[in-house]
């Protein structure tokens, strides 16, 4: 079975009743643990931004206190881990500003890590792109969050 474009799936949505709606949205979001995970941020946590912001930092301190230190293949595999359920994240808010809060506290948490990540060439380099992909980002922004997200990097600089 081939899928259909997305357009063609809202003109059918249009045709359909509220009922219908309902069922389809709760049968969607029992196939998939991300239909599910983008559900209950759409119906609970899209109207408070920071909160949702606050409960995914604190997954990330999960992520990271439940790193294996023995050996930086370990470290590298658990950083990837991490990244990944950033941008899982960050996908769910569609909010640049979301995504630059998250990457800056990886980036804050990384810097601070120890084993240290300047003794490892590749867990330096998945710093450096995160801070490249942030300053690309805030690029975008008002510039009013342009200035104290650059001071941020700032900070992270030193």
């Amino acid at each position: 079975m081939k899928a259909v474009s997305v357009v063609t799936i809202k003109k059918e949505l249009q045709h359909r009743s509220k009922e219908e709606l309902m069922e389809l949205c709760l049968r969607l979001s029992k196939f998939k643990k991300e239909n599910k995970e983008l559900l209950t941020y759409l119906l609970f946590e899209s109207h408070d931004e920071t909160g949702y912001i606050e409960t995914v930092k604190q997954e990330l301190d999960l992520q990271f206190e439940s790193i294996n230190t023995d050996s930086y293949f370990y470290i590298k595999k658990s950083v990837r881990k991490i990244l990944r359920l950033i941008k899982k994240f960050s996908r769910y808010s569609l909010k640049k500003e979301t995504e630059v809060e998250l990457l800056l506290y990886f980036c804050n948490k990384l810097k601070d890590f120890s084993p240290s990540i300047k003794r490892n060439v590749t867990l330096t380099n998945i710093y450096d792109r995160q801070i490249l992909r942030i300053k690309k980002i805030v690029t975008n922004l008002h510039e009013d969050l342009q200035y104290d997200y650059n001071l941020q990097l700032e900070e992270l600089k030193d």
